[in-house]
């Protein structure tokens, strides 16, 4: 891999009062300079952000994100206020909009879940509970069901065992086998059971020898032997146990590759990897599509949103 880490780094010479006062030049002049704006946010990090928003406050009465919002507009908008919601905040709001409505999100779920480490799940979990005075738990079970329920309930609990248990790979890579492959029907217990409680690193050991003793993937498997959203969850648990940039990269491309561009994965994805390994998912991307993150957002999508998703990119590696 070409490096590591995050496309957004803390700017090094930062002033927070003087990106409040930037950012309310840029909105209080005949028409916004949208440009401007975009080209402060992309290169603060998170934090940082947080620190205009109260300079901000302090210095105009005003909240900054509302500010915006009256400003701006469309996607760039949806963009914008992402990058100025809290890490952990962001996650849990999006956990929320999934739930809450006709019919629930269920591919936010799953994204969410199945891709955050545990402690960070443990964090979003607590904050839930301060922003809504309710739990996540509850929440998602009054709106899931069955085997899906499960899986989703036992990932929040946040306890995956730890480091690799050697005598179990092999029996594990045997139970899943003969929950699956080997019989009439599936014990999707057992799959849940096992994706869902041992380590990652564990799972990178049954998923070898999985593939020895059966001559398939885990994910041939689960293709074959699940479907519907549990399916879903599955899949997305192991492809993160085998690779998270990997999960992501490919999320972006079908974000970006099916009729219409389905900007809410594009924004959540673009805004919650940007710090954490955005520049190893851009490099995973160029390997399995063979062409570059940067040049992919060019083509499909356009203006100012464009050129903030290229920023968090890390620039273009086309």
């Amino acid at each position: 891999m070409e490096t590591t880490g995050g496309s957004v780094r803390p700017f090094l010479h930062f002033n927070a009062k003087q990106d409040a006062e930037f950012l309310h030049k840029a909105m209080k002049g005949i028409g916004t300079d949208e440009e401007a704006i975009l080209r402060l946010l992309v290169s603060r990090c998170n934090s940082q952000r947080q620190e205009i928003k109260a300079a901000y406050k302090t210095r105009y009465g005003k909240d900054l994100v509302s500010e915006l919002q009256s400003e701006l507009g469309g996607k760039f908008e949806m963009l914008v206020v992402a990058l100025m919601t809290p890490r952990i905040l962001y996650d849990v709001t999006e956990l929320k909009n999934a739930i809450k409505g006709a019919g629930t999100e269920e591919a936010v779920l799953v994204e969410i879940l199945a891709s955050r480490t545990p402690e960070q799940i443990k964090e979003i979990v607590k904050a839930y509970k301060k922003q809504y005075r309710k739990s996540l738990e509850s929440d998602i079970s009054g709106d899931t069901a069955g085997y899906f329920k499960r899986m989703l309930v036992i990932l929040l609990q946040a306890s995956r065992e730890e480091g690799v248990d050697e005598e179990k790979v092999e029996k594990d890579a045997k139970e899943l086998f003969a929950a699956g492959e080997e019989k009439c029907g599936t014990d999707e217990e057992k799959f849940i059971s096992i994706l869902g409680n041992r380590s990652t690193e564990h799972l990178r050991k049954v998923f070898d020898a999985y593939k020895k003793l059966s001559g398939y993937d885990i994910e041939d498997s689960i293709e074959r032997e699940t479907s519907g959203s549990l399916q879903d969850l599955l899949l997305a648990v192991v492809k993160c146990t085998r690779s998270v940039p990997a999960y992501f990269a490919e999320s972006l491309y079908h974000s970006m590759r099916r009729a219409g561009t389905d900007d809410e994965t594009l924004i959540r994805v673009m805004v919650s990897r940007s710090e954490v390994d955005m520049l190893d998912i851009r490099a995973e991307f160029k390997r399995m599509y063979k062409q570059s993150l940067y040049n992919t957002i060019q083509e499909d999508t356009s203006g100012d949103y464009r050129k903030a998703l290229q920023y968090l990119t890390g620039g273009n590696d086309g």
